[in-house]
């Protein structure tokens, strides 16, 4: 293990180490900060961070506010209050942040492990493919891990006040985060009960125990602090709003439409997946559980001198194992029951300590390990880029970078050829053409919301007929072309009970249904959009090649 690093020295490493992930970071989503804003970002975040922009309002004004604490919006506001409202002003922003983030978990690895152990592990969760996209996007999960790694940081070099600080912080960037301090806090007492009987056994002085029992209890009031900022949060929220936890729909998603047990054991299930194997994680894993047939490795100080088990090359204390495992089980269980939507990037704070673990074993124990660690690194670049056979959402990789091409596209030609229609079509795409400050139309236009372009909503529509001129239809979910499981129709039936999952129709069945005619259309790594005109058949928009339209828009 490497010995604590202090003073300036530390200091002026950490910022060269920080300036250099930020430069590396910049390199990698140089294609991607000027993109229009994507999803959540588009429906809650850059919303809530404008309305404080503007008004100086905690509580956003212009999306209903989910109670998520302000931190993050406020850091937006003042970076756009700084250099101005731009996406290239925010993506630059967030991978700010995200630096800091791989700078804590750098610091992190190297106090439990050791500086090889530290750069693989922030090479891995820098390319893993749900913290890269997550890297440059507005959203505020990225952003506790971050906050979570430093307050860990601080909890294994034993400095409870500045723990306390870290966790606050993240607190006040997310509710959730609250269950890494909570976690703690179990674990300590979990210690504490443990030494207890073990005094009742050993020859302890009553004087001795009491100092260590004292020590014990300060370190779990420290770790329950950050629950105050938490709740004067949520209190204030409730005297502004008349709701402590988000607005009705947002409570009643993700809490109270969750508690069904099948529910919750699939769920868990997933965020086991999520933690272990979740876009090429696997491999990862499963290279690390193999090397434990081997033995640990010579380190390269043995002398002749030490044991033979002293010669090794050590582990990570079991201790701080325990520690990481206690979090990741915490949050798995927390995230199955709580979280409409079961998103990879929820796991965020408690993936890189996986990968931390791992990356130790192949270190400890297998001989030419950077080259596993290549290997891994190879399957998280093609993770990027490469859909799974299975489901997932568009954030979790640079399947969101296509999702927002192809709705530029689309909707630029919505504003050049039908200025004034009346548009149906669903969220997010019902906040991408009424409001300009996402950046994907300049001027607002005219919508007709539905849920989704399922069979039964689009025949719905259709009789509303005069209602609307054209459609605009997309793919919300990711189908893939052979998925996994194809064939099993219940669970199909169990996805669209407990998860939401439901089928859109494509281009050509939707405008059959709406009865209308297709002019324009886009397909992109598994992804569609479609512009259907219901009023009216532009036989010159009709016959021309798709390749024409495509160019010119």
């Amino acid at each position: 293990m490497d010995p604590k690093p202090g003073g300036e020295r530390t200091r002026f490493h950490s910022v060269f180490i920080f300036a250099s992930l930020l430069v590396g970071l910049v390199i990698l989503h140089i294609s991607l900060l000027r993109l229009p804003y994507f999803w959540d970002e588009a429906g809650y975040y850059v919303p809530a961070a404008h309305d404080l922009l503007e008004s100086g309002s905690l509580i956003p004004y212009s999306t209903p506010s989910n109670a998520h604490p302000p931190l993050v919006m406020a850091y937006l506001a003042v970076c756009w209050k700084i250099a101005g409202y731009a996406p290239v002003v925010t993506r630059m922003s967030m991978l700010g942040l995200a630096a800091f983030s791989l700078l804590g978990l750098f610091r992190l690895a190297r106090r439990v492990a050791n500086t090889k152990v530290a750069i693989a592990s922030v090479f891995c969760t820098a390319l893993y493919p749900v913290f890269f996209s997550q890297s440059s996007l507005a959203q505020v999960d990225l952003t506790v891990a971050g906050l979570t790694f430093w307050a860990l940081l601080a909890y294994v070099e034993d400095r409870p006040w500045l723990t306390t600080l870290w966790f606050s912080l993240a607190v006040l960037a997310k509710e959730t985060a609250i269950l890494a301090p909570a976690t703690l806090c179990l674990f300590e007492l979990v210690e504490t009960f443990l030494l207890i009987r073990k005094s009742w056994d050993a020859d302890f002085k009553v004087g001795d125990l009491n100092a260590i029992l004292r020590n014990r209890l300060s370190r779990v009031w420290v770790l329950a602090l950050p629950l105050l900022p938490l709740l004067c949060w949520y209190a204030y929220h409730r005297l502004r709003t008349g709701f402590t936890f988000g607005n009705p729909e947002f409570f009643r998603y993700n809490v109270q439409a969750t508690m069904h047990p099948l529910r919750i054991l699939l769920a868990l299930i997933m965020r086991i997946w999520q933690v272990t194997g979740y876009m090429n994680l696997y491999v990862l894993t499963f290279v690390a559980i193999a090397a434990m047939w081997l033995s640990p490795r010579l380190s390269s100080s043995a002398n002749g001198a030490k044991t033979n088990a002293q010669n090794r090359r050590p582990r990570i204390e079991l201790r701080t194992q325990f520690v990481f495992l206690s979090l990741i089980a915490v949050y798995a269980l927390a995230m199955a029951v709580i979280g409409g939507a079961v998103l990879a990037r929820y796991m965020l704070p408690v993936v890189p300590l996986e990968m931390i673990i791992c990356v130790s074993t192949l270190w400890r124990r297998v001989p030419i390990w950077y080259g596993v660690i290549g290997l891994v690194l190879a399957a998280f670049a093609v993770g990027l880029f490469v859909n799974p056979p299975y489901g997932f959402s568009f954030e979790d990789n640079l399947a969101y970078r296509d999702f927002v091409i192809i709705h530029q596209h689309a909707e630029a030609l919505l504003q050049e050829r039908y200025p004034t229609a009346r548009v149906l079509t669903a969220w997010p795409a019902t906040g991408e053409i009424t409001q300009t400050r996402l950046g994907y139309v300049n001027r607002p236009m005219q919508v007709l919301p539905i849920d989704n372009f399922t069979v039964d909503e689009l025949a719905a529509a259709s009789a509303m007929r005069s209602r609307f001129d054209v459609a605009l239809v997309f793919s919300t979910k990711y189908q893939p072309p052979h998925p996994l499981l194809e064939n099993w129709a219940a669970w199909g039936k169990l996805k669209s009970e407990y998860f939401g999952y439901h089928q859109d129709l494509h281009p050509l069945e939707a405008a059959r249904v709406l009865g209308g005619q297709v002019v324009y259309s886009e397909n992109r790594n598994g992804q569609w959009i479609a512009v259907i005109d219901t009023q009216s058949v532009q036989s010159a928009s009709i016959a021309e090649p798709r390749e024409n339209r495509l160019a010119r828009h």
